[in-house]
């Protein structure tokens, strides 16, 4: 089968690639390094030319609400319009498990809109809300640190491995439209300064780390809010097994 897999240079989209092309699958890498602009649109017809499904697991970057919902919408909008137009058959979003409990994240914005256009969209779609990474609490600790100190929220998660959600992914691919499906999560939950902790442990680096609510996530996301729901999907890979996987930078 042809898929599409947009933003198969990160670090989600290049792990799908690799479990779509194992299964023996052809795969198109949609990105801007590869000559392909979901912002322009530039290379896209020509990029689903024949292609039966398309995997969306592009990110943004930006941290205001207003530069996220133009992203994600132009983005969005683009690729489903050039697939309604190569006659693409599925298209697969990825997304955020418990995004809708959570306000004042520009990400958050962007991403409940590229909702909104896969649902009411041309092209018949499976949207897959994902817990965060295993990667996420050093990921949020690296936004804030300073001279050996970074704050953090005290957000409880239920991380999942980059590696299970692509799986996923591929799997959905191929397959009929399933419409919004169920939450994709790691086994357990988990503190995420302690997780932040462990991970710089094992990249063996010490980081004094400060519990505080800030701008990106505030105190509407403690308790339950990011964990998920009682009908999730549980994947198989513990955050301590990913940990041990784990080592120093290539840089140290």
């Amino acid at each position: 089968m042809r898929i599409a897999v947009a933003g198969a240079t990160g670090n989600i989209g290049a792990l799908t690639v690799a479990a779509l092309e194992q299964d023996g699958h052809e795969v198109v890498r949609i990105s801007r390094s590869l000559g392909v602009d979901l912002l322009s649109g530039d290379g896209l017809d020509a990029a689903l030319a024949g292609v039966h499904a398309v995997v969306d697991a592009t990110n943004c970057t930006a941290t205001d609400p207003a530069e996220t919902l133009a992203y994600f919408g132009a983005t969005t909008r683009n690729l489903l319009d050039a697939g309604a137009r190569a006659g693409v058959r599925h298209h697969v979003l990825l997304s955020i498990a418990g995004m809708d409990r959570v306000e004042g994240n520009a990400h958050y914005v962007g991403k409940r809109e590229q909702e909104r256009l896969v649902a009411e969209g041309p092209v018949p779609w499976t949207i897959v809300p994902a817990t965060q990474f295993h990667d996420f609490a050093e990921m949020v600790a690296g936004w804030t640190e300073h001279d050996g100190t970074a704050t953090l929220p005290p957000l409880l998660v239920q991380p999942v491995a980059p590696a299970d959600v692509a799986a996923v992914l591929a799997e959905l691919a191929v397959g009929e439209p399933r419409g919004r499906y169920a939450d994709v999560a790691g086994p357990e939950p988990q503190d995420l300064v302690d997780m932040a902790r462990r991970t710089h442990a094992a990249r063996g680096r010490t980081v004094r780390l400060v519990p505080e609510w800030g701008v990106v996530f505030g105190p509407d996301a403690a308790g339950n809010a990011l964990l998920a729901s009682p009908d999730a999907r549980i994947m198989p890979t513990t955050f301590d097994a990913w940990l041990k996987q784990q080592g120093p930078p290539p840089s140290a």
